[in-house]
């Protein structure tokens, strides 16, 4: 019976379906991942771009420079090695869209809305696009699975020092194309001319720029059916191509540097490109900073054969910047916070430069967010920018043209004056010539107060803080506005002082012609005496202006006017740099226990 009864229940439980169930259910799950599995990693490898094998790659020679080598592909990289982008105070978006013609967005911003699609992407080929500014009439061009030969390239290797290639003309550093030079792999067979002349002329236009290097290396540009890149070797990440002119000289180096930088923002570059110089300059003091600003730096002579980019960006000239062009067009722009352009947008205004200024003191580890209230408990820094001679390229003598013939005498009277005084003023000597880039941008971002002659140093005043007062001292052979401009476009406080030659100067009949000028303005002048000094040029006081707080010398408290001596005969020298220094030095009233004389 016992068999019997075992053997009876046995069948019981196989007919059970919630045994059967609990079977089956494990099974399907186990079957339903695997199908999963499979399929995800067949996703996986349908996104991964194809590498070479090793045999494919044994199988694959060419020819350059009449030799032969094997063509050796880099894999690509499991994450990205690019520096990251740092957070910016005064970033904006660099949205697409539409922007106004010749609005403040249109020149230092995203302007370049027009996009146009030279070889469009079909089939995991090559693609090529541009984008166009119509206010800048240039244009940012970008594409994939693109070649540059270096070997198609008539130049200078570049990368050199300077000690080995002295009196190397320029010529020889600027880039001559060959048909072929650049080349983008198409998904279908076609062949010929990447762009066409009226191409050209229509998105990339020469303008006033007599050797467009952009528009050449395009010009040069061929497609070539798939299975016809050969490269030595694969760049996979994205990548600027650029050339520079006037590379040793701080102005046309910042508009080089906002033109790679605008070129990343509206391309849309999720960390900081590498560099390609595509010309054959030597070594530079400003090199440091393209390394410092980007990822990784190279010369494209370098590169031991054809080199292939997973993706390349051609940017503009430093010269169809708006820092250039400002120059010599007039457009209507002015420098805004970012706070408030997010809080109420305006075309008329930009907080672009000191969004790029602050780019390069964070790629410096300098971008500090407590300097402001650090530079109101140090003292007032005055920074005295000053040239001094020093081998900038192969083509320079080593002497600096003096801008202001007698800079030290300045200096040093600025420097006397600034140690009688009760307030702490540090008046720092700025040699920027002999000075590395930290340096440098650390006295710009700390200055109060910035004088110089006119000159590239001045250019960094794009790093300044919103507070720096500037005081330009411009000889009647440098009107230019270059520094007028960049104060503009930064809402920094601007002063010019225009001297009738390079020497700094006053008279006493000048000194009377202001007073009289001011008199017909209204303003009161009151006049004290000390010692034997009696002249107008040594001893004046001129009266305040009390809704705005300060005058040309004078401080003004509220209600309550008062006045200063004017400097010591032997500093009347440099009476117009002392008088814009005190302007700056009484409109923060308050702030020290400055030396006055108290109109009773």
């Amino acid at each position: 019976m016992m068999p019997v009864r075992t053997h009876h229940h046995h069948h019981q439980n196989n007919n059970n379906p919630r045994l059967l169930l609990r079977r089956i259910i494990p099974r399907i799950l186990l079957l339903v991942f695997a199908i999963y599995a499979v399929s995800f990693g067949l996703y996986l490898l349908r996104q991964v771009p194809h590498t070479p094998t090793a045999g494919e790659l044994d199988d694959e020679v060419i020819d350059v420079d009449e030799g032969e080598f094997r063509v050796v592909v880099q894999a690509p990289p499991s994450s990205s090695s690019q520096k990251p982008w740092p957070r910016l105070p005064s970033f904006l978006p660099w949205k697409s869209g539409s922007v106004p013609p010749r609005s403040c967005e249109g020149y230092f911003g995203n302007g370049f809305t027009n996009l146009v699609d030279v070889l469009p992407s079909r089939g995991g080929g090559g693609w090529f696009r541009c984008h166009y500014s119509e206010t800048l009439r240039s244009s940012i061009c970008e594409g994939g699975r693109v070649r540059i030969d270096p070997g198609l390239i008539a130049m200078s290797r570049g990368g050199e020092s300077l000690e080995q290639v002295m009196g190397r003309s320029e010529e020889e550093e600027l880039p001559r194309y060959e048909n072929g030079a650049l080349q983008v792999e198409a998904a279908a067979k076609r062949t010929g001319p990447l762009v066409e002349p009226g191409f050209l002329d229509a998105y990339v236009p020469a303008g006033g720029i007599g050797m467009h290097t952009m528009r050449s290396l395009l010009d040069s540009a061929r497609v070539v059916p798939p299975g016809e890149l050969h490269c030595s070797q694969w760049v996979e990440e994205p990548t600027l191509l650029v050339t520079r002119f006037e590379y040793a000289n701080l102005f046309h180096t910042i508009t080089d540097w906002y033109s790679a930088y605008a070129s990343s923002r509206v391309t849309d570059l999720p960390n900081r490109p590498n560099v390609v110089f595509v010309d054959g300059h030597c070594k530079a003091q400003l090199e440091q900073t393209w390394e410092a600003l980007f990822s990784n730096v190279t010369y494209v002579k370098n590169f031991s054969g054809p080199v292939c980019f997973r993706h390349a960006i051609l940017s503009p000239l430093g010269y169809e910047t708006a820092l250039f062009k400002g120059l010599s067009e007039s457009f209507s722009c002015e420098g805004a916070s970012a706070e408030s352009l997010r809080a109420k947008p305006d075309n008329q205004k930009t907080a672009r430069l000191s969004e790029f200024g602050e780019m390069i003191l964070a790629s410096f580890d300098l971008l500090r967010d407590d300097i402001l209230s650090s530079k109101r408990s140090n003292g007032l820094n005055v920074l005295f920018v000053r040239r001094e001679d020093y081998l900038a390229h192969p083509r320079h003598s080593g002497k600096v043209e003096s801008r202001l013939s007698n800079e030290k005498e300045v200096y040093d009277a600025i420097e006397s004056w600034a140690k009688g005084q009760k307030c702490k003023i540090n008046v720092i000597n700025g040699l920027f010539a002999h000075m590395n880039m930290t340096e440098q941008l650390r006295a710009i971002e700390e200055a109060s107060v910035v004088i110089g002659a006119h000159g590239a140093g001045l250019t960094h005043l794009v790093s300044a803080t919103p507070d720096t007062k500037v005081l330009e001292i411009i000889s009647s052979m440098y009107r230019r506005p270059h520094f007028a401009l960049i104060s503009h476009w930064k809402s920094l406080e601007y002063h010019a002082i225009n001297l009738p030659g390079s020497y700094a100067t006053v008279t006493d009949e000048e000194i009377e012609q202001w007073i009289k000028e001011e008199r017909k303005k209204g303003m009161k002048r009151k006049r004290k005496s000390r010692g034997t000094v009696g002249t107008a040029g040594r001893l004046y006081a001129s009266a305040c202006v009390p809704e705005k707080r300060t005058c040309r010398v004078a401080a003004c408290i509220p209600n309550s006017p008062v006045y200063l001596l004017s400097p010591r005969p032997s500093d009347a020298v440099v009476l117009p740099v002392v008088t814009g220094v005190l302007q700056y030095m009484y409109s923060l009233w308050g702030s020290c226990d400055y030396q006055l004389a108290k109109d009773n």
